[in-house]
């Protein structure tokens, strides 16, 4: 007598579907865990640079050599000032995107299809050295300011806009997610001007940070993003090359730590000014890496680092007499290291941490939305 296979062989390919659903890296996006976003365009400096700089011919705010991208794939040293992915990277895999690449990248004979492609899912317009100003990094050719960044991604949306229709590329673009993180170059170049200080006090010049800021966000509001992620300027008064090592205990800088706080404070202002200016066609999470880097500090253990003082890679006391170069040495346990090098660029461990922090329902760290409910709305 025929036997009926037909509910067992239709729970087989049920249950094979979920297997090959379960594969894809976008699952959590997939699945309602977190929202879809179509794109990401990632505005800003070190911290995210995803190797922009190597295509300046006379830049040396690169970071295309070893050791950095030890833990990259391959073990490829791509630019990016870590020693593997960094915040945007993470951040693009967290909703099932692909790496954004450096604008740059895309540029010159036989680029247009990778170009068209990236326009679609997300692209890294952000520079080593690069500032809010055109600083003296920008005048020397070592970096791209925020300006400049901002022309290239009118390119992008040209394109995107090209593809979709305006229409459509509006939809797309109300979708994607904006993020930008800049402003630590600027303060550098104040710490570092004795002709800025004498122009302008500290109150001055980090509200007109935030002024200049506020130009670029508008336009590229303008060209119809919505979702704005903006991350503050951390304690950079404690990142290795700028603790005291004249000490056992190596102080964090507190003159450069309060300056951070000043622009920061004139951010939060800013950005609540904008949205009432922009009504309801903007929404942004501000993420407070201030606050956020110093309890990673303050409490080590609970992040699972065990050194928040020490660059990984360098030489010298605090590994961080000289920057990370071929020449130096490096931890041999990157996931414990809060610091990757001198500057204070995050390990690619200390980089995944902040983003889970962005996306915690913990909203002592983001205002007035975390990441996640902002990608949600």
């Amino acid at each position: 007598m025929p036997t009926n296979n037909t509910p067992f062989l239709r729970m087989f390919l049920i249950f094979l579907g979920l297997l090959w659903f379960d594969s894809f890296t976008g699952l959590e996006a997939a699945t309602g865990k977190l929202a879809s976003v179509p794109g990401l365009y990632v505005f800003g400096d070190s911290l995210v640079d995803a190797g922009n700089n190597n295509y300046l011919a006379i830049s040396i705010s690169k970071a295309n050599y070893p050791h950095n991208g030890v833990d990259f794939p391959n073990k490829k040293a791509t630019g990016r000032f870590c020693n593997g992915k960094n915040a945007a990277d993470a951040i693009a895999e967290k909703f099932g995107l692909p790496l954004p690449p450096p604008y740059l990248s895309l540029k010159g004979p036989f680029k247009e299809e990778k170009k068209k492609s990236a326009a679609m899912t997300g692209v890294n317009f952000a520079s080593g050295g690069a500032g809010i100003f055109n600083s003296s990094d920008h005048k020397l050719g070592q970096a791209i300011p925020l300006s400049h960044q901002v022309n290239h991604w009118l390119s992008i949306h040209q394109e995107l806009t090209s593809q979709l229709g305006p229409a459509e590329a509006q939809n797309h673009l109300s979708k994607s997610l904006f993020a930008v993180v800049i402003g630590s170059n600027d303060l550098f170049d104040y710490f570092g001007s004795f002709k800025l200080r004498q122009e302008t006090n500290p109150q001055q010049y980090t509200q007109s940070m935030a002024d200049e800021l506020k130009k670029q966000l508008k336009r590229i509001h303008d060209t119809g993003a919505r979702r704005f992620l903006v991350i503050g300027v951390a304690e950079i008064g404690c990142i290795p090359g700028k603790r005291a090592k004249n000490s056992t205990v190596h102080e964090c800088d507190e003159e450069a730590n309060t300056w951070c706080s000043l622009y920061n404070e004139a951010l939060v202002k800013m950005l609540q000014q904008l949205k009432q200016e922009l009504q309801s066609s903007m929404t942004y999470s501000y993420f407070d890496n201030f606050k956020s880097l110093h309890d990673i500090i303050s409490n080590p253990a609970r992040y699972g680092f065990t050194d928040v003082t020490s660059a990984c890679c360098g030489n010298g006391k605090l590994n961080a007499d000289i920057p990370c170069l071929p020449i130096a040495k490096y931890c041999s346990d990157r996931t414990k290291y809060l610091f990757w090098d001198r500057y204070g660029h995050p390990t690619e461990a200390a980089a995944r941490t902040l983003v889970d922090l962005m996306l915690s329902d913990d909203s002592q760290y983001s205002y007035p939305l975390t990441l996640a409910q902002l990608i949600s709305l």
